[in-house]
């Protein structure tokens, strides 16, 4: 359960050539251009394939996932999110600066609902869609007692329409617990880690650890 890249997944969670939107496809192919080194290209999950806690964003950020290769790793967003996954002992140490760095997590696995950057990092509904089933094929691979954090509305939309879930059943809600009882995982929500929610204070350190401290303790719980 600790992993320090990319684990061996089964093909139908991650296609690192997979150019299905067409937007989305032309839009990396500018940004590979304008900046050779950067990965620039569909960003893989990052974590072991039998994590019992999964974390899920919505998509690369231009110079963080897209530049690095890694899920929230080199952006704003990951600071907060890496500083609370240690705290909680879910990562080796409570930095992620690039993909080479060393730093492992532990029963856990970050992935995004999108899994190619968009532009202004709004993807569009279709391409929600068009990734729907790479992130379904990643909770096939869950273990019943799992967690899953979703990190803002759309992580948590998308996951509940991949789970085949009612929308309205699950109103999202930071700090929000939905049992899930027929995948047998408890859902999570969270407000993204973004820097505008983290500057403007609507998510605070506190009340991002309280997401955190709830996984730790519901994995705890089933583990017992």
């Amino acid at each position: 359960m600790i992993a320090t890249m990319q684990s061996a997944f089964p093909a139908a969670t991650f296609d690192p050539a997979c150019r299905r939107c067409t937007r989305l496809a032309a839009f990396l192919d500018e940004v590979r251009a304008a900046h050779p080194a950067y990965h620039a290209a569909p960003v893989p999950p990052f974590g072991a394939p039998d994590a019992r806690l999964l974390v899920v964003g919505l998509a690369p950020g231009m110079h963080g996932a897209n530049a690095t290769g890694r899920p929230f790793t080199g952006d704003h967003a990951g600071i907060l999110l890496y500083a609370t996954l240690h705290r909680f002992g879910f990562a080796s140490r409570p930095e992620s600066r690039h993909a080479g760095d060393g730093l492992e997590l532990r029963d856990c696995r970050i992935t995004n609902a999108v899994k190619c950057l968009p532009p202004q990092n709004k993807p569009q509904p279709g391409e929600v869609t068009q990734c729907r089933d790479f992130l379904a094929a990643e909770l096939a691979l869950l273990a019943r007692g799992a967690v899953v954090v979703a990190l803002g509305r759309i992580a948590h939309e998308t996951l509940l329409r991949a789970w085949g879930q009612p929308l309205k059943a699950h109103a999202f809600a930071h700090g929000a617990e939905h049992a899930l009882e027929e995948a047998g995982v408890t859902l999570l929500d969270s407000y993204h880690c973004s820097r505008y929610n983290t500057q403007t204070r609507r998510l605070t350190p506190a009340m991002f650890e309280a997401v955190f401290a709830r996984a730790r303790a519901v994995l705890d719980e089933a583990a017992a």
